[in-house]
């Protein structure tokens, strides 16, 4: 009986210190998944430093070692979309390159999906051990939020870490939109998930690429491109502050006719007309971000460039 094919699919960004220690990691897990043939696809995105190089060192050591590297850097969920798009397996699984997603789990996760039970083996982390309380906390705040507001399945702790039978990653593929939130993605094509838990880990090298300020901008990103309902807030924010400024106007002039009271009191004006202006603006600011989206969208621009891949090279 022919093997099938897991294709290891690994979006890389300055990532020249962790990819030969990740490498070694899979060659060492490798003996325990027996009953497939490996290839690991490799997603350089547009590194300033020698992450291709080293990739293609990797490359001439191993065959089964491919890449793509993009022509500038296009960020993670382009060379998600990449990896998924170029990949060949019949399971496909994600993993950064910084050993924080366990290779220990690999076994495991493939024996539930050749049971044919389950069409995707996702994990999330029972922890967040080494990261700033503010942005834990953040981070749990926006997970529940999306579970309320959105139509996807997102838990709280959720990595990208995660393998697939075909099926669910040509589902993934038909969503071609240009602005691309991946934990939204999966949970939102469904099929049978399971969940594997594990405790959080810190790189193996290099540092993070990932911000504060970047984290946030990804948290807005994904509440505009599976939820509407900040524009419902806004409608709805609206409604109320006229109800209350025609409850005002309704008091001032009874104040002025009963008991001859004149309206007065610039302070409390500038505050009241500060206070309306800040609101018109945020209102204005997210229905901003939805038609930023929209623009983005009817543009039609490619999700990556390719620079080279070693297909060209052979």
């Amino acid at each position: 009986m022919e093997k099938k094919l897991l294709s290891i699919v690994v979006p890389a960004y300055n990532e020249q210190e962790s990819l030969p220690l990740f490498y070694n990691a899979i060659i060492e897990i490798e003996q325990k998944l027996n009953n497939v043939d490996i290839e690991l696809l490799i997603i350089d995105d547009g590194s300033k430093d020698n992450t291709l190089s080293v990739i293609k060192e990797l490359k001439k050591k191993d065959s089964r070692v491919h890449y793509v590297s993009f022509s500038r850097n296009f960020g993670k969920e382009a060379g998600i979309f990449a990896g998924l798009k170029h990949s060949k397996g019949d399971y496909v699984v994600m993993m950064d390159a910084d050993l924080q997603d366990p290779p220990a789990l690999l076994p495991e996760m493939l024996k539930y999906l050749e049971s044919g039970e389950y069409q995707c083996v996702a994990t999330r982390r029972v922890d967040r051990k080494g990261e700033p309380p503010i942005r834990s906390w953040f981070a749990r705040k926006f997970y529940r939020l999306m579970n309320k507001i959105s139509d996807a399945d997102i838990v709280d702790g959720a990595r990208d870490y995660q393998m697939m039978t075909r099926k669910v990653v040509e589902a993934i593929l038909s969503m071609g939109e240009y602005n691309r939130f991946s934990k939204g993605i999966f949970g939102w094509v469904g099929f049978k998930r399971k969940w594997l838990e594990f405790e959080n880990t810190e790189r193996i090298a290099g540092e993070t690429k990932w911000s504060f300020w970047k984290l946030f901008i990804y948290a807005i990103d994904g509440i505009v491109a599976f939820s509407t309902a900040p524009l419902t807030m806004v409608s709805l924010l609206g409604l109320i502050m006229c109800m209350v400024a025609f409850l005002f106007i309704i008091v001032i002039i009874i104040r002025t006719l009963v008991f001859g009271d004149p309206t007065n009191g610039w302070p409390s004006m500038v505050c009241i007309i500060l206070l309306v202006s800040g609101i018109q603006l945020s209102c204005l600011g997210i229905i901003g971000q939805y038609m930023a989206k929209t623009y983005l969208e009817t543009k039609h621009r490619p999700i990556y460039i390719i620079g080279e891949t070693d297909e060209e090279q052979e």
